[in-house]
């Protein structure tokens, strides 16, 4: 079964299970979100259409993390003018785990953990750097840990 939601101004074709990238929502990681924008639900040949949503239909999902998407460049110019800038944009993003989709008599649940590891984490771990990132984190607690005990009382 799959929906069709509304956020952020575009439009998702979601499952139950998928993971999803949209515009920043408001939450910390682990917080439960609700789409009441479905649009669409779907199993099949069967289709329903909302004229525009579909009353009492909704995606539930599971905020994963908020982070920065990719960067993009922005260059204006202005030809024989000697007019030159460059700038540089990260979009904030919110990545979801759609755990359920209820609607149009039907309900769709996923039946999976949400693993909440942000994705600089599992990219470190690729690439061997967690020990590395681990140690770092560990010298700077112990060295905090060191200064709040040699602050006079």
């Amino acid at each position: 079964m799959y929906a069709v939601i509304k956020t952020g101004g575009k439009q998702y074709r979601v499952q139950a299970g998928d993971l999803l990238v949209v515009e920043k929502l408001d939450g910390e990681p682990g917080a439960a979100v609700a789409f009441e924008d479905v649009l669409m639900i779907g199993e099949g040949a069967d289709v329903t259409v909302g004229a525009p949503l579909i009353e009492g239909a909704s995606v539930s999902a599971t905020l994963v993390e908020t982070r920065k998407g990719d960067k993009i460049k922005v260059f204006k110019k202005i030809r024989r003018q000697g007019y030159r800038r460059t700038q540089g944009h990260r979009q904030f993003q919110s990545v979801l785990r759609v755990t359920g989709i209820a609607g149009a008599g039907k309900e769709v649940t996923w039946d999976g953990e949400v693993d909440l590891t942000p994705l600089a984490v599992l990219k470190a771990r690729a690439q061997n750097l967690a020990r590395s990132q681990e140690a770092a984190q560990a010298k700077s607690a112990e060295r905090a840990a060191r200064k709040s005990s040699q602050a006079p009382a």
